[in-house]
């Protein structure tokens, strides 16, 4: 089995790269061979809209016409048994090139048929993993959730999809070095000696359940 991990942050070993690498980990630790890939490494931009992957009969029927670092990424995913998607939250979203790397992913499987419909071969696993530095009271009071079931809802065109959240995460080693005066570095720094380690084993346990035979409720 193999399980390709995507890190959505520009940071590798902050928060998202850390809980991406330990879903991973529990993946591996069931025997499952894994990747990891960090998007800000990769040259590559968003769909372009040129609708190759609709033209039938065509040569990129069902794949994106794009050919850039993004494009053998694609080709490992189509290969593989289990995605690990993981991003921060930024401005209410995940990243740009997360955002990016969705749209080359997902929308050369979709049809447009009635019902709508999809390309994908088979059904796999994804993870998803979101970081954000607010409360899960407050993710729900601006309406995070919406983002993650829109996630979770296009993500269904090649499998089942899971949600592992981590809220209230430090930002920063040293918060005295940096105008950010909205967060309390004494809390923060504590969030990250008690929370992040839970964190990494609730992934640990994703990555797990991602390798092992049980279904994943999207």
């Amino acid at each position: 089995m193999n399980v390709i991990g995507i890190n959505g942050s520009p940071r590798k070993q902050w928060n998202t790269a850390t809980l991406v690498a330990k879903a991973l980990e529990g993946a591996a630790a069931q025997g499952a061979t894994t990747e990891l890939f960090h998007l800000y490494d990769l040259d590559f931009k968003g769909c372009k809209s040129c609708f190759a992957c609709k033209i039938r009969g065509g040569k990129s029927y069902g794949k994106c016409a794009l050919n850039d670092d993004l494009t053998p990424v694609l080709e490992k995913i189509a290969a593989a048994d289990a995605l690990v998607i993981g991003s921060p939250i930024y401005f209410g979203t995940v990243t740009g090139e997360t955002r990016s790397f969705l749209e080359r992913l997902l929308f050369p499987y979709l049809t447009y048929t009635v019902p709508y419909g999809t390309l994908f071969p088979r059904k796999i696993k994804t993870g998803f993993i979101y970081t954000m530095n607010v409360t899960e009271e407050m993710s729900t009071e601006v309406g995070y959730q919406q983002v993650y079931q829109t996630h979770a809802q296009y993500l269904g065109l090649i499998g089942s999809v899971e949600t592992l959240c981590a809220y209230d995460t430090c930002q920063v080693d040293d918060y005295s070095k940096v105008v950010i005066e909205s967060f309390d570095p004494i809390h923060k720094a504590k969030r990250r000696r008690e929370a992040l380690p839970l964190d990494c084993q609730r992934a640990f346990e994703m990555g797990q359940r991602l390798y092992g035979a049980e279904s994943i409720e999207a």
